[in-house]
């Protein structure tokens, strides 16, 4: 029944081209009735806390407030500083390294689409003024931004996925940094050394790509400062890792029995919406007023930062309906028994399991948002099943973000918006953007995997 419901889901996205939050939506409801659920429990399974409000109703302020500090920071040309500044730091020799630095700096608060609009124009400014094809220094960019998309909060399918699995997002975090830097030098500056070779026809020199536009350029004088720039747009990370590190030091990661009030302190500054909202106030001050941008101005910021992540945030709650389904029917709880008939599992059969099957619904249903949160429900009842602490958890969320990464094709917007911004034919997309997801997603799990076997 699972596997019909996927081929309905692809049959509907694909074939019909209907809006994917619909297709999602139908999907469930459809899963549930061939499940046999009740129909009278089928409402709340696909809308209320088990679905598409346990999804929504945790992470929406974090998806939306993300969307508005990066729009802020970009708006403000707090994004065009990182980008000039890094770049005129490693000189054309390290260009790569650069534009792959800048990029994930700006990759940690703002989603993928909207990291290529505002980081396309910038890249190309500089490749014309190196002299070099834009895709030598895009590759870079774009893994970067992928990576960072993948494996770490507050982006919204690692939030998502955690907040499913309940893995501690903290911890999350400081692994996901940790996997996200290996994939992003491995999905970039390496890389791009062996895509030029076996599609040196990608990598063409070109001072106009239509898709681009005109560059919009910041006059440095009148924009924010580096640290200033760098500061808000990680901020939201700097309590959880503060909290985290907090609480390995003094209580070996567990929450103790009567805590004192540091620590409830740090705990609350922690909770990722109360970090959310404390971001986005300094955003406002730091990108806003402190730059002299009246409070209309600040306020069509946030309004486009809302809109950005809006699509998002609904697809996210499509994909909450259909894992909502498969935890009400008993279905996450009929794979996990499958697999663990035959004995309890270990962490990394579970961890290439979770990849495995979110690698395939990416495949099948294109989007990486909808393929990580399902894997989440059909896994969520093996760990259930095999216990085996927090950093398990932990790593199996990781493995479903490097499992939605996987070959991305002809279903998933990322690959005709890579196509267009870099004047790129159908084969050559393939060439480069999809194996490029590929090499994110492998180098992704290897790394998981090293560390399940090591510290699980």
């Amino acid at each position: 029944m699972l596997f019909v419901s996927i081929l309905l889901l692809l049959v509907l996205i694909t074939q019909f081209k209907l809006n994917t939050f619909v297709s999602l939506v139908i999907t469930a409801f459809v899963l549930a009735l061939l499940l046999g659920m009740n129909p009278a429990k089928i409402p709340d399974a696909v809308l209320g806390n088990q679905g598409m409000g346990n999804i929504l109703g945790s992470n929406a302020i974090i998806f939306v407030f993300g969307g508005m500090i990066g729009r802020l920071v970009a708006d403000a040309g707090g994004s065009y500083r990182i980008a000039k500044t890094l770049i005129s730091w490693f000189g054309l020799k390290r260009l790569q390294w650069a534009v792959l630095l800048a990029s994930f700096i700006i990759g940690i608060s703002m989603i993928f689409g909207v990291g290529m609009v505002l980081l396309i124009p910038i890249v190309f400014a500089v490749a014309i003024e190196a002299n070099v094809p834009l895709l030598y220094l895009g590759v870079s960019m774009t893994a970067a931004l992928s990576s960072a998309q993948g494996f770490l909060p507050p982006q919204p399918a690692p939030t998502a996925v955690a907040s499913q699995l309940g893995a501690n997002i903290g911890l999350m975090l400081l692994a996901g940094l940790f996997v996200a830097i290996i994939t992003a030098v491995v999905g970039g500056p390496v890389f791009t050394i062996l895509a030029k070779k076996y599609a040196p026809d990608a990598f063409q020199f070109k001072d106009h790509i239509e898709a681009v536009g005109e560059v919009k350029e910041y006059d440095l004088k009148t924009v924010p400062g580096f640290g200033l720039s760098v500061l808000t747009s990680v901020f939201p990370l700097v309590f959880m890792i503060i909290a985290t590190i907090y609480k390995l030091v003094v209580s070996g990661g567990k929450t103790p029995a009567h805590p004192d009030s540091v620590y409830q302190v740090i705990n609350f500054l922690a909770t990722p919406a109360v970090a959310m909202t404390i971001s986005l106030i300094l955003a406002i001050f730091t990108m806003g007023i402190f730059q002299k941008r009246d409070m209309k101005t600040v306020g069509n910021s946030l309004n486009e930062g809302m809109n950005a992540v809006a699509g998002i945030l609904l697809i996210v709650g499509g994909g909450g309906a259909l894992r909502g389904v498969l935890v009400s029917s008993g279905m996450s709880d009929k794979i996990a028994d499958l697999f663990s008939s035959s004995g309890s599992m270990s962490p990394v059969v579970i961890v290439l399991f979770a990849w495995a099957v979110t690698s395939l619904l990416r495949i099948a249903v294109g989007s990486a948002t909808v393929a990580g949160i399902t894997g989440a429900g059909v896994v969520q009842g093996i760990l259930a099943a095999n216990p085996h602490g927090d950093l398990l958890i932990v790593f199996v969320a990781l493995a479903i973000g490097a499992g939605s990464l996987i070959a991305s094709h002809v279903n998933d917007a990322g690959f005709w918006i890579f196509k267009e911004f870099f004047d790129l034919t159908v084969k050559q997309t393939f060439q480069i953007w999809t194996v490029l997801e590929t090499v994110i997603s492998v180098t992704g799990i290897i790394v998981i995997v090293i560390m399940t076997a090591l510290f699980v």
